[in-house]
């Protein structure tokens, strides 16, 4: 059997399968700008003043298409940080927003806690066009400013997760630099040991792993048991982003992608620039990738933009309303299902029932332990296959030709030891 098994921790967060991220930075209201063809300068801070900011209509919104958990982006690679940070002057402290008093990360976490989502941060460490990093290092080679600079990193990491309370999941875009990790991992372990976190240091009990791309989908077979935790390098593919069923890590893959069109959008789709409405994927294109994250056991993390006013825009709100009903029109009423220990898993229907698609879940806090599957349905006095597979794990979605019948079973045809299934149903 697998060797890896999930923290609880790593449970509630599988448990969730949804998420969202947010972006909200000064590029918003200068979107001309882009810092990598801009080194030497930074917007004003000035500019930034969403003025009808409202943490709580983000947080509806999340809970709106069934987010479990957000993660802020509480500085992104212009530098600009959305707390009144210790470490400099180029935050909210320095804005037109409440008169410089405010702060939005605190804003956020009240909001999470009020709305019943469980909150996470962004904090960029790689880049920061403010102080002319890219990739970790100051471009200018000058050795009394990269210590400077580490410093700063180190100092806004303790503020972001030991002012705030404790934090559900924490993003490290790119991964821990080998630089900061050593300082990166005291931080984690004495302020947030509980948080899961997106590419962290590997001593960390509670990672998650990047899938390869930001489309919101990962390959399948995938195993959330792997031999390496993946730190983005931008390679179109990278060894290894499926798993292993017999790695000795458990790191599942959390799938982010842009609810706005990636190649045509601001900033990817990651931020909002006026306009851009009729970008938003469309509602079939965003259940496509519910399938290919959530039914491949992953967790689908969704971006989502806020506007210059501090709000997610009207568009975005509706949308999510959208996907939020499709995906419980879609599995909130099963035909049958069951649970149970073993290797056949059988369903009775009332009544015989045209089946197109069926969930399978294992009880993870034993591990990964089916290798091969089938699901079938009784048909003129035979059991016939409707649908094959290896990877269960937290969830796995099948979809299937319609299958008459009132009878299916779950058949497992190959598992590392007895398995331990948390639901089979069909739909």
């Amino acid at each position: 059997m697998s060797r890896a098994l999930p923290t609880p921790e790593q449970i509630a967060w599988a448990d969730c399968g949804v998420g969202v991220i947010i972006h909200l930075d000064i590029q918003v209201f200068e979107p001309e700008y882009d810092f990598r063809q801009s080194w030497g300068y930074t917007p004003d801070p000035r500019k930034f003043n969403p003025e009808k900011l409202d943490t709580d209509q983000w947080l509806e919104a999340a809970r709106s298409l069934g987010a479990g958990y957000a993660v802020l982006v509480a500085k992104h690679c212009s530098g600009f940080s959305l707390w009144p940070t210790g470490a400099h002057d180029y935050s909210v402290r320095s804005s037109r927003w409440r008169g410089g008093r405010g702060d939005i990360v605190r804003d956020f976490i009240a909001s999470c806690r009020r709305c019943g989502v469980l909150p996470g941060l962004y904090c960029s460490t790689g880049c920061n066009a403010f102080f002319d990093v890219d990739d970790v290092l100051v471009r200018s080679g000058d050795a009394a400013l990269q210590e400077r600079y580490n410093q700063i990193v180190y100092l806004q990491l303790d503020e972001l997760w030991g002012r705030y309370g404790e934090l559900f999941e924490i993003w490290f875009d790119g991964g821990v630099a080998p630089r900061h990790r050593d300082r990166v991992e005291g931080l984690l372990d004495r302020l947030q040991p509980r948080a899961v976190c997106f590419q962290g240091p590997r001593s960390h009990k509670s990672n998650l792993r990047w899938p390869g791309n930001e489309d919101g989908q990962t390959p399948y077979p995938c195993w959330a048991a792997t031999d390496e935790i993946t730190q983005e390098d931008g390679a179109a593919a990278m060894p290894g982003l499926g798993g292993n069923p017999d790695g000795s890590l458990w790191a599942p893959a959390e799938c982010d992608m842009p609810c706005r069109a990636q190649d045509r959008a601001f900033g990817g789709g990651w931020f909002w620039r006026r306009g851009e409405d009729e970008l938003l994927h469309p509602l079939d294109y965003m259940v496509e990738r519910y399938y290919r994250s959530v039914g491949r056991n992953g967790n689908l993390l969704l971006g989502m933009v806020i506007d210059d006013q501090g709000l997610v825009p009207v568009a975005d709100c509706a949308r999510f309303s959208e996907f939020g009903r499709e995906i419980a029109r879609r599995f909130s009423a099963p035909k049958a299902s069951c649970s149970g220990n073993g290797l056949v898993h059988e369903l009775a229907l009332e009544s015989p029932a045209a089946v197109t698609q069926a969930v399978i879940a294992e009880d993870i806090r034993l591990g990964e332990r089916v290798r091969e599957y089938s699901i079938e349905a009784w048909d003129r006095g035979a059991w016939r296959p409707a649908a094959r597979g290896s990877c269960v794990g937290h969830k796995r979605i099948e979809r299937f030709a319609p299958a008459a019948s009132d009878r299916f079973r779950l058949n497992i045809g190959r598992a590392a030891s007895e398995p331990a299934i948390r639901e089979f149903a069909v739909y």
